[in-house]
């Protein structure tokens, strides 16, 4: 079976990619019987000339693979047909802005396994690049406060090789006495927490954080039952939560009365309460100054995310009174780091690390019949139709939703 690793197409330009070299000459060494070639990119964070430094072929043509495999989204005019292609696709949701890309995978009788859908039998996913985007949000949070108060300066993310470098410079900064409120129990939440931990700010615990005052920063992780509560006033567990969003109401206001820096690290589920909503933020208990949303869901849970911010332009200020976007260095606003591709600010680590996962994870898969089903949960389409796990996108293809 031969295995190719696709050149970036997208704009903006990504710099991602699936394996970096050196996952790469593992892949070789653990699968000998694979073929594996790499299409030449000046895009990506690693060079051709490192590929070839570990014996891995790259060319420009890819028309003789039978898996491809890449990060974003393939354009139309570059799928080749009749290929087993992995990538974030954006239509498991019937994204609107990629049905034609979906019609196109079909015309072509590609078989489309998105990274999003490859799952455990339990639905927990096996691959992402969750961990940094918690690593590069909580950053970008402290560099939001430093140019919101004009007390320190931090270099842009993308500007630094590593988590390393950026931990660096988080621990030059005298960080104020700030509340920092966490929420989330997941990968991003924790690549979040592996931050504030190597600042050494202490983690307290939800009692402490919503009763005491203390004269160092500190930060308080929350999962959805710190911040949610059955409208029955019963306690039961996580997974009713997820099962039975509808029988909840948020109580989040109680730590929006305390906290300063809110980093939103959590996943939202359809049904569930928001957070806050705009009502709560124009509260006089509202507390709130700055949001570092990796979440990102626009106009939802956090209602002060009313947009995805950018790279280049990654902070701006959201006015409760008026709930709309004002000048971040306004007076009495809530300032918001809302980017939703953060971990393109650390290509190279977050290459590394997806790479670990998919070696791990899915590889294995293509050489033992796929005996734990994870292929066959995660193929989306083939022989021209939706397999049965993904018929639900039947309306959204033929452009009725």
């Amino acid at each position: 079976m031969k295995f190719g690793i696709i050149k970036e197409r997208k704009n903006p330009p990504d710099r991602r990619v699936v394996f970096s070299p050196k996952k790469l000459q593992e892949f070789k060494e653990k699968f000998p019987k694979a073929t594996i070639v790499v299409e030449s990119s000046d895009i990506r964070v690693f060079s051709d000339n490192q590929y070839k430094e570990v014996g891995i072929e790259v060319t420009k043509n890819m028309s003789d693979c039978d898996v491809l495999f890449g990060v974003k989204e393939v354009p139309i005019d570059a799928l080749l047909p009749h290929k087993k292609y992995f990538f974030f696709s954006h239509t498991i949701k019937k994204q609107p802005y990629n049905r034609g890309l979906l019609n196109a995978i079909l015309d072509k009788h590609i078989e489309l396994y998105d990274h999003e859908t490859i799952i455990k039998e339990n639905g927990a996913r096996l691959i992402g690049f969750g961990r940094y985007a918690g690593i590069v949000g909580a950053y970008n949070g402290f560099r939001a406060i430093g140019l919101k108060n004009e007390s320190f300066s931090l270099p842009k993310a993308a500007t630094l090789d590593s988590q390393k470098e950026l931990i660096k410079e988080l621990n030059k900064i005298e960080v104020p006495n700030l509340k920092i409120l966490l929420s989330g129990n997941g990968k991003v939440a924790y690549g979040a927490k592996e931050m504030l931990d190597a600042m050494n700010i202490d983690r307290i615990s939800v009692e402490d954080y919503l009763s005491k005052s203390f004269d160092t920063p500190v930060y308080c992780l929350v999962d959805v039952l710190d911040y949610n509560k059955r409208k029955d006033g019963k306690v039961i567990n996580n997974q009713d939560f997820y099962e039975n969003p509808e029988a909840y109401k948020s109580d989040f206001m109680r730590f929006a009365k305390v906290t300063d820096f809110f980093i939103a690290g959590h996943f939202y589920g359809n049904g569930a309460p928001y957070l806050y909503t705009r009502e709560d933020a124009k509260s006089t208990d509202f507390n709130i100054k700055f949001v570092a949303d990796i979440s990102c869901d626009v106009d939802g849970p956090v209602a002060s995310t009313l947009r995805a911010s950018t790279i280049a332009e990654p902070i701006y200020g959201y006015d409760p009174k008026t709930a709309s976007e004002v000048d971040y260095k306004n007076e009495n606003v809530v300032v918001v780091m809302a980017v939703d591709n953060l971990p393109c600010e650390l290509p190279k680590d977050a290459s590394e690390g997806f790479g670990e996962m998919f070696l791990e994870n899915v590889i294995p898969s293509f050489f033992n019949d796929d005996k734990d089903g994870v292929l066959e949960r995660a193929k989306m389409t083939e022989n021209g139709k939706l397999t049965e796990r993904f018929l639900y996108l039947q309306d959204y293809i033929d452009g009725k939703e």
